[in-house]
């Protein structure tokens, strides 16, 4: 008996957990009976918000779609700007739920890969439109922030000019949407992410490059215009160092001509002083004057090996190199 009534409060407690569920912040709940969507009056996916919630056990099952921001990376691409010319964009897009009903029928059972999928191609044909109608410098400069703006607006609300293989898959989810729910949806752009139960929130670019081709040319470029200048500017310099070099050696040969010219003056002027000097003590002194122009004329004629001279001993030139007691008496004679 005891074995049974434990048995059964068991049983009654594994019921009533799996008929409690508890749909967590940051998420909604679609409720799935036999595999089938629970629907409202209008035909629309019931939808959970966040919180406690009663089901049939082993009857019905809970699917959860996640209500936080998504951020999705966009493989860097090549684009074309209305010059033609080729760049490589790496950008980023961040987006959420707006509506859960429709998201989950529109994407297949709620999928995420499916609406990333046809979020990013979506992306990827709006983004090269709008970068075809501006030139480089408009998307490198201050049309950044108006380009990423066109953008989510664009996914957001759509357009009436695209017809890609990207809107066509929108258009036919959508229609899928309002056939299951017989048209009682608001009526939305067949080409937008609203279509989709998507709302993008930001779009945002990360890099734009030029293309390895197209940057090493502009590189190479760059180099040769660098290396032109330093040319000149090497140019230029040796220009100026040779007019430096002139004035420098102009102006060293004049300081050395006034020196040699003032060097002249004073070597004159100091000959001079020098004559004057031995012509007054000579004039005293005679003799001492007679003798030291024998001193000269002894260094002068000696001064030079292999000098020969032959002369007589009793020769006046000799007169200062004799004893002076002969010189005395010679003198006397």
């Amino acid at each position: 008996m005891r074995k049974s009534f434990a048995f059964a409060i068991a049983a009654v407690l594994v019921v009533l957990y799996s008929s409690i569920f508890i749909v967590y912040e940051g998420q909604r709940g679609i409720m799935l009976r036999f595999g089938k969507v629970m629907r409202d009056s209008e035909n629309k996916p019931l939808v959970y918000q966040p919180g406690p919630h009663f089901k049939i056990p082993f009857i019905e099952t809970v699917k959860t779609l996640d209500a936080r921001i998504q951020t999705m990376d966009i493989k860097a691409d090549r684009f074309l700007t209305s010059e033609n010319k080729d760049l490589i964009v790496d950008s980023y897009l961040k987006w959420r739920i707006e509506d859960f009903s429709r998201y989950y029928l529109a994407t297949g059972n709620g999928e995420i890969s499916q609406a990333e999928l046809l979020l990013k191609r979506k992306f990827s044909d709006r983004l090269r439109s709008e970068i075809g109608r501006l030139d480089v410098r408009g998307i490198v400069t201050d049309s950044r922030g108006r380009l990423t703006t066109d953008v989510r607006n664009a996914l957001n609300l759509g357009t009436n000019e695209d017809d890609s293989n990207a809107d066509n898959e929108i258009a036919s989810a959508a229609a899928r949407v309002e056939k299951e729910t017989k048209g009682k949806q608001l009526i939305l752009n067949p080409n937008s992410m609203a279509a989709l139960g998507i709302e993008v929130v930001d779009v945002r670019i990360k890099q734009i490059n030029l293309p390895d081709e197209v940057s090493g040319a502009i590189y190479q470029r760059m180099r040769a215009e660098r290396e032109a200048v330093a040319r000149r500017h090497r140019s230029q310099g040796l220009e100026e160092a040779e007019k430096v070099r002139a004035a420098a050696d102009k102006t060293a040969t004049e300081i050395k001509a006034e020196a040699y010219s003032q060097a002249l003056v004073l070597r004159g002027e100091g000959d001079a002083q020098a004559t004057k000097l031995f012509a007054d003590s000579f004039s005293e002194d005679p003799e001492f004057y007679a003798f030291i122009r024998s001193l000269r004329a002894y260094e002068n004629s000696f001064k030079n090996d292999g000098n020969i001279m032959v002369l007589s001993p009793d020769n006046d030139f000799f007169r200062y190199m004799r004893d002076p007691s002969k010189q005395h008496h010679n003198t006397n004679n």
